[in-house]
């Protein structure tokens, strides 16, 4: 019996800029005596169904953007005669359509590191149940992931994961549901180790691949200390020292290395965080801005965030610490209109962030703007290749909807054209040259623009595109340059490397 290991993806790009950690994790979690998985990653090279034989165990992760390949893979695996396993996120949230339409004999919802072996002793023996609970698992259950597995020269990024969940609640994010608003935090000795092997192997970049890296505010922290009962306060302290802690190790690692996670705004704030961010050379950072309106900020939930001029003031902080931001904005809002567009480029370039990602509003399953959706279009009979437009994960991407959400003074296309204009217009080869003054030498200074533009190509084109065959134009464009980039993020291995104290 032969473990395959898959991650769908409908554009393939030969280079990665991330690898895709929940494959390693799930190969780590498979029991020697069923061999060395076999690992397939889309986003580099579509699979070889060839390699899939009758008795073998097919387990396909998917989240709601790749689930239909997913669903093709599983169909074709299961003719082969293997047996089909889902999970991921999507197949979490939906488990009987993974069943019904991607050909699974077995899906597992939430985290796997655990359940996978017992998933595959049951197949061993031919007695799959339908359904597999893997929960939320505790931090000393987290799993690190098997790197040996990994190609070496496929990826530009590394990855490894601090902690799970996200205390807040925004309306467009699933995260806060099926991972929780626990922060559920590995050891620093755990998350030092696979970084140390991960510097071994050549990589010197590593995101740190976290739903909220910054779980616990200075607002919290006010808050639950005016509690006459300290129980919340102590804990939400103890998980503060916890992330100074692995900051501090991340400090004693080679200079040469570079980190880059994902957190909230709120950490704009908080100058000693952001003094043990640049220590520890976390150097990029996610911050989903959404919007640069408190109207825009209230539709999403998100009223944390700052708006105006407090806005531009609290991304500048990152950017005085050595912090560099990209910033994610969505458009589409109720309170959005015409002029949305070009004030938030402005105001992307105001406060000084060095990438940004403009994104449409998209109702996507397990959050509370897709319950929502999902519920004004209980009367639409709107089918597009036999699926409800509330099932628009299960249409092809070339008749996929752009904009879902009907919105007050705006069409879909001017929401398109608004979303395509702020991509350009930030993404300028005269903006892109100002930006990389971020950097010193000239050499430097190119290398940022061949990756602003290797970003834009993979991230805005294929995901804008309205028919396939500008997506792979956008695809190969993102070829040619992907190669060149990788090796400027490579370096020298370092198989001597030790974990320091």
């Amino acid at each position: 019996m032969k473990v395959h290991l898959i991650n769908p993806s409908d554009v393939s790009f030969g280079i990665g800029v991330i690898t895709p950690r929940w494959l390693y994790v799930l190969a780590q979690a498979t029991p020697d005596r069923f061999g060395d998985p076999v690992v397939t990653d889309e986003t580099l090279e579509p699979l070889d169904p060839s390699i899939i034989g009758p008795g073998d165990v097919v387990g396909i992760g998917i989240h709601t953007s790749n689930a239909l390949r997913g669903y093709r893979i599983g169909k074709l695996a299961r003719a082969s005669g293997a047996t089909v396993v889902f999970g991921g996120i999507h197949a979490t949230l939906f488990p009987e359509e993974a069943l019904e339409r991607g050909g699974a004999h077995a899906v597992v919802k939430g985290d796997g590191d655990t359940v996978w072996a017992t998933v595959l002793d049951d197949c061993a023996r031919g007695e799959c149940r339908r359904v597999y609970e893997g929960g939320r698992v505790e931090s000393a259950d987290m799993l690190p992931a098997r790197w040996s597995l990994m190609p070496s020269d496929r990826y530009m990024w590394a990855s490894v994961q601090t902690v799970r969940g996200c205390p807040k609640h925004c309306s467009f994010c699933s995260v806060w549901k099926t991972d929780g608003q626990k922060a559920r935090q590995r050891t620093s000795d755990s998350v030092v180790g696979e970084i140390v092997e991960l510097r071994r192997r050549g990589f010197r970049f590593i995101a740190l691949a976290d739903d909220n890296f910054y779980p616990v505010t200075l607002t919290d922290l006010e808050t639950a200390s005016r509690r006459q009962d300290k129980t919340r306060y102590e804990a939400l302290c103890a998980i503060r020292a916890e992330r100074f802690e692995l900051m501090e190790r991340l400090a004693r690692l080679p200079d040469d290395m570079v980190f880059f996670t994902q957190i909230t705004m709120e950490a704009g704030e908080d100058q000693e965080f952001l003094a043990a961010m640049a220590k520890a050379r976390i150097k990029g950072a996610l911050v989903g801005v959404e919007s640069v309106t408190p109207e825009g900020l209230k539709d999403v939930h998100k009223g944390f965030n700052a708006a105006g001029e407090p806005l531009v003031d609290r991304l500048r902080a990152f950017r005085r610490h050595g912090v560099h931001v990209l910033g994610s904005f969505i458009f589409g809002l109720p309170s959005d209109d015409l002029a949305t567009f070009d004030a938030t480029v402005q105001a992307a370039e105001r406060s000084g962030i060095t990438f940004a990602q403009f994104l449409m509003l998209t109702p996507f399953p397990g959050t509370n703007d897709f319950a929502a959706w999902e519920k004004s279009m209980a009367g639409d009979a709107t089918r597009i290749e036999g699926s409800p437009l509330t099932r628009h994960w299960l249409m092809s991407q070339a008749n996929r909807p752009k904009v879902y959400i009907t919105h007050a003074s705006m069409s879909p296309d001017d929401i398109r054209r608004g979303t395509q204009r702020a991509w350009d217009q930030f993404y300028s080869l005269k903006r892109v040259w100002g930006r990389s003054r971020c950097v010193k030498s000239m050499k430097s200074r190119l290398a940022f623009v061949l990756v602003s533009k290797l970003y834009r190509q993979m991230y805005a084109n294929t995901g804008i595109a309205t028919d396939s065959a500008r997506i792979g134009r956008a695809a190969q464009w993102a070829r040619l340059i992907a190669k060149p980039c990788r090796r400027l993020f490579s370096a020298p291995p370092m198989p001597d490397l030790t974990v320091p104290a």
